[in-house]
């Protein structure tokens, strides 16, 4: 197994092995209360009855969406932690104003990790948020939205919508949004470190759960699915 330039092999394997305990987590949680989130029994109807499966089978597939849905969350942090173990960065850890920080680079970042989770008015305060810190605690400093999912490549200002005013927050060359891909480079000096990143998680993810890494590796979805997203 190549190792990553960028990273070192314990703090990547520490992460993945904190990402993939949570995931257990997640799923002994909701197999124990599925209905802990309330199920709608309206929807489970329709639903089934359009896929024409019983509602045995609807209540499988519940299952797994409701834990895909929780561990989303988890990768936006997986990003985060890896990330804030690279050459200069430093992990904010939660609860702070923002995720990221970049002394030497005068960086600080939000990361999340698709673009069309984050509602609008969060997106707001994304921006106020960076636009006080580069004000007042990180002044001279660059402030960073990063979706790693985004629709396509991108180093711009980022201009939210204001729902309420109906406006966009000022354009101000110091507050930017970038896709995950660029930011990667950003904080890596590599053009391809999340592909780096994404091509030897399945040689981590095999030693931990102990399966063979082919069945991720030499699945045709493997390039596939990585390619549509960071097209």
């Amino acid at each position: 197994m190549k190792k990553l330039k960028w990273i070192k092999e314990e703090d990547l394997y520490l992460i993945c092995k904190e990402i993939i305990t949570n995931l257990e987590n997640k799923t002994i949680e909701i197999e124990k209360d599925l209905h802990k989130n309330i199920v709608d029994p309206f929807s489970a109807i329709f639903d089934a009855s359009f896929h024409k499966t019983s509602l045995q089978e609807w209540t499988e597939r519940e299952k797994a969406r409701q834990i895909q849905k929780s561990f989303q969350n988890t990768i936006g942090k997986f990003h985060q932690k890896i990330l804030g173990k690279t050459k200069g960065w430093i992990d904010l850890g939660t609860g702070g104003i923002a995720d990221l920080v970049n002394i030497e680079k005068k960086i600080i970042a939000e990361v999340k990790n698709k673009f069309n989770t984050t509602k609008g008015n969060h997106k707001i305060a994304i921006y106020d948020d960076l636009e006080h810190l580069i004000q007042k605690k990180h002044k001279g400093f660059t402030g960073y939205y990063v979706p790693i999912l985004s629709k396509k490549q991108c180093d711009k200002t980022f201009t939210p919508p204001d729902n309420k005013t109906k406006t966009r927050r000022k354009e101000n060359d110091k507050i930017r949004e970038i896709d995950g891909a660029s930011f990667y480079e950003l904080a890596t000096g590599r053009k391809d470190a999340i592909k780096e990143l994404y091509n030897i998680l399945p040689h981590i993810i095999s030693d931990i759960i102990k399966i063979k890494k082919d069945k991720i590796t030499k699945d045709p979805l493997f390039e596939e699915l990585f390619t549509k997203a960071f097209k």
